[in-house]
């Protein structure tokens, strides 16, 4: 069972944030075809007996190193899109591993340096009365996106809901180091969300074959505590 609160302290955080308006898009994946894009330190974790690979698009606001205020004026808030896949280590850690990641602000390139799979693309977040609207390309358009989504009301979370959202690490790597970040935050309020609008192509750009059944879609409105701890190489 995955832990509903963070499963640790991030005492000395390297970044804090928000994020907020995100969307979880998850399809489920033979769990061979998600192995074959992670590195051999790495499994794909499952449920019901799947792999699931999740696009999660959101805005970062607020972002500031340790020990700078959130009412600092001019801190810098931008669209994020994650696609992600979901990971244990031979010990049992689990985690989160990215599969691409498209982000508007070319500060977060920095994250490179521990393997993360940032790139610079063209996001929007938006809304429309009860509609909230992503889009994102890069490459020129041959990698993209677009969502449209109603948010619903408010769910208590079962099991699976918790599975897919609640994840503490984040694992990258880089020159055959594996990286370890950790994450806190407050527990993700989640809603049921109507898709009107998917149109993507991430899935197909990194590997992925046609997905085993229909997405299953939240929305959050956001936490609002986010800390990145520092990234620590792990040793075999």
């Amino acid at each position: 069972m995955v832990a509903y609160g963070a499963e640790q302290r991030v005492r000395v955080p390297v970044l804090r944030t928000r994020w907020l308006r995100q969307t979880f898009v998850h399809w489920p994946f033979p769990p061979e075809a998600v192995q074959a894009l992670l590195p051999r330190e790495l499994v794909a974790d499952e449920y019901d007996g799947v792999a699931w690979v999740g696009l999660t698009p959101f805005v970062m606001a607020d972002a500031r190193p340790a020990g700078v205020p959130a009412a600092v004026p001019g801190l810098p808030s931008f669209a994020e899109t994650n696609l992600r896949t979901y990971v244990r280590r031979e010990d049992g850690r689990d985690g989160i591993w990215f599969l691409a990641v498209q982000v508007a602000c070319p500060l977060m390139l920095a994250a490179r340096a521990v393997g993360a799979p940032y790139t610079l693309g063209h996001l929007r977040v938006g809304t429309d009365g009860d509609t909230v609207s992503y889009t994102g390309r890069q490459g020129g358009g041959r990698v993209s996106y677009r969502l449209d989504v109603r948010p619903g009301e408010p769910v208590q979370p079962t099991e699976r809901d918790v599975w897919l959202t609640s994840r503490w690490r984040a694992y990258t790597r880089r020159l055959g180091v594996l990286f370890e970040t950790p994450v806190e935050h407050e527990p993700w309020p989640l809603a049921g969300a109507a898709v009107d609008v998917l149109e993507e192509t991430l899935t197909a750009a990194v590997g992925l074959p046609v997905p085993l059944d229909k997405p299953v879609v939240h929305y959050s409105p956001g936490v609002r505590h986010v800390r990145l701890g520092p990234s620590r190489p792990l040793v075999a």
